[in-house]
C-alpha cells in the first residue's frame, strides 16, 4: 500500500457508507402527506405503499370460462355473418354487427365496474318490473315489422326493446321470489293452501301478461320466453315439479288459443306441420323447407365455409336462420361444438347460482343462465322443424344488435355472481345493509330448501 495514506494507519478505516439515521417502524395504517392511500412497513426502507384500492383487480375469482365462451361466440358470428355478405353484396350486415359487437363489450365493462354487489340489485325489483312493462308496451306504438310489434324504428335506427326487458323481468322475478323465501311459514288451517295461492296468483298475472303481449305484438317467442323463465325460477324457489306441470299446461292453452286466433301466429304452426307443401304445389320451396335441406346437405363435416347455399333461405337467413348455414358449411360436427359451448356458458352459470348463499343471488344466477338456454332450444328447434319458428336471435350468433348488446350485460352478470360465489369467505365484501347473509343460509339449489339456523 502506499505510505501516507490514510488506511495504512493503525486507526480503523472511516466508514464511507455510513448507516442511514434510524427511523421508528410507521403504523400499517399511517397515512402520509399528499397521499390518499395508507402506507405499511418494509424491513429494507422502512416504508412502502399499498395499491389503492380502485387500482386492484376485480372479479379475480370469477368464473374463468364465461368470457372466452361468449368472445369465441361472437367471434363465430362474425365470421358466419361477413361470410353471408359476400353471397348478398346489396346487403352488408358485418358492420353493423361489429359495432353492436364494441357497444355489447362496452355495456359489458360498464356492468362488471358498476355492478359490485349483486344483492344491491334487490332494491330496484319494482322498478325493474314497470321498466320492463315499459318496455315491452313501447312498440306498440310503431307499425309492424314482418308481421310482428316488437321493434321500434326512428330515423333509420331500429331497437328491439323486449331484449332488454328480459333481463329486467329476471331481476324482477328473482327478488320477488327471494322475498317470498325468506318470508316466515304461515301457521293456522289451511296454511298451505294459502301460500300455494300467493305463489299461484304472480303466475296467473304472468301468464295473463305474456298472452297478452302475444295477442298484441304478434310475438310468440318472446312471450313464451318470460313465461318459462318465471316457471323455471319459481320451480328452483319451491322445488316442486307440480309447478312445471301447471307451466306447461297454462304455455300449451295459451298457445294453443292463439294459434287458432291469430292468422300470424297461426301461419307459421301451418308452415311448421307442413314444411313442403309450396313444393308440392309448385311455388317452390319455403324458408323452412330450405332449412331443412341446408342441414341436410351439411351430413357430419359440412360442406366447408363459404361453400354453401343456405343464402337461398331468404331475408332471414343472417338471423333467424342462420343456424341452418353453420349445420349446412360445419356439418353435425359443428352444431356439436356450438351447442357444446352453450352448454358450458350455461352450466357455469348454474353452477354459480349453486355457490351462492342468498336465494336472490341464486334465483339470478340460475335465471340469467336459463335465459340463453331457452333461446337456443326455442331457436334450434324452430329451424330444425322440432317447434313452430319464433322470432328470436340465437345468442351472440345472430344479426341482432339488442339481443347482442343483452347477451353481453348477461355474461357481465353472471361473471359478478361467480366472482361472489367462488370468493373465499375471509375475503368476501361487507353485504348491504339488511342484505346480509344468515349463518344458516345455504346455496339455492333444485331443492329449493335451506337448512334451519344454529345446524
Amino acid at each position: 500500500m502506499r505510505r501516507g495514506h490514510p488506511w495504512n494507519s493503525p486507526d480503523p478505516p472511516p466508514d464511507l457508507h455510513p448507516p442511514l439515521p434510524y427511523r421508528p417502524r410507521q403504523h400499517p395504517e399511517l397515512p402520509l402527506p399528499g397521499r390518499r392511500f395508507p402506507v405499511r412497513s418494509c424491513p429494507e426502507y422502512g416504508l412502502r405503499f399499498r395499491a389503492p384500492r380502485r387500482t386492484r383487480p376485480r372479479c379475480r375469482y370469477a368464473d374463468p370460462l364465461l368470457l372466452p365462451v361468449a368472445v369465441l361466440l361472437n367471434g363465430l358470428g362474425l365470421v358466419l355473418i361477413f361470410r353471408l355478405d359476400l353471397a348478398t353484396p346489396g346487403h352488408h350486415a358485418a358492420p353493423a354487427q361489429l359495432v353492436w359487437s364494441a357497444a355489447g363489450i362496452a355495456l359489458f365493462t360498464t356492468a362488471v365496474l358498476l355492478v359490485r354487489d349483486h344483492r344491491r340489485l334487490v332494491r330496484y325489483g319494482p322498478v325493474c318490473a314497470a321498466l320492463a312493462l315499459v318496455l315491452m308496451l313501447a312498440p306498440l306504438a310503431f307499425p309492424a315489422v314482418n308481421g310482428a310489434k316488437i321493434w321500434i324504428r326512428l330515423a333509420g335506427f331500429s331497437i328491439q326493446p323486449g331484449e332488454f326487458a328480459k333481463v329486467l323481468l329476471t331481476v324482477f322475478f328473482a327478488a320477488r321470489l327471494a322475498a317470498h323465501h325468506a318470508a316466515p311459514p304461515a301457521d293456522g288451517p289451511g296454511a298451505a293452501r294459502r301460500t300455494t295461492l300467493r305463489m299461484l296468483r304472480p303466475v296467473a298475472a304472468v301468464w295473463l301478461l305474456t298472452v297478452a303481449i302475444l295477442v298484441l305484438e304478434r310475438d310468440l317467442g318472446t312471450s313464451l320466453l318470460y313465461f318459462c323463465i318465471f316457471v323455471v325460477l319459481l320451480y328452483v324457489a319451491s322445488g316442486r315439479l307440480g309447478w312445471l306441470a301447471v307451466g306447461l299446461l297454462l304455455a300449451g292453452a295459451g298457445a294453443t288459443a292463439v294459434a287458432v286466433l291469430e292468422p300470424h301466429v297461426h301461419s307459421r304452426v301451418e308452415d311448421w306441420l307442413h314444411p313442403f307443401a309450396g313444393v308440392a304445389a309448385g311455388v317452390g320451396p319455403g324458408q323452412l323447407a330450405q332449412s331443412l335441406y341446408a342441414f341436410g346437405a351439411g351430413g357430419l363435416l359440412g360442406t366447408g365455409l363459404g361453400r354453401g347455399d343456405s343464402y337461398l333461405i331468404g331475408f332471414a337467413m343472417k338471423s333467424d336462420f342462420l343456424l341452418a348455414t353453420f349445420g349446412e358449411e360445419l356439418g353435425l360436427a359443428g352444431l356439436t361444438v356450438l351447442f357444446l359451448l352453450y352448454a358450458i356458458l350455461v352450466a357455469r352459470g348454474f353452477r354459480a347460482g349453486l355457490g351462492l348463499r342468498d336465494p336472490f343471488g341464486g334465483l339470478l344466477a340460475v335465471g340469467l343462465a336459463s335465459l340463453p338456454a331457452m333461446q337456443v332450444f326455442v331457436i334450434a328447434g324452430g329451424v330444425m322443424g322440432l317447434i313452430p319458428l319464433t322470432g328470436m336471435a340465437l345468442p351472440f350468433l345472430a344479426q341482432g344488435g339488442s339481443s347482442l348488446v343483452t347477451n353481453w350485460l348477461i355474461v357481465a352478470l353472471l361473471i359478478r355472481l361467480s366472482d361472489r360465489a367462488r370468493r373465499p369467505p375471509g375475503d368476501a365484501p361487507d353485504a348491504p345493509d339488511g342484505l346480509r347473509d344468515t349463518a344458516g343460509t345455504a346455496a339455492v339449489a333444485v331443492a329449493g330448501r335451506a337448512p334451519e339456523a344454529g345446524r
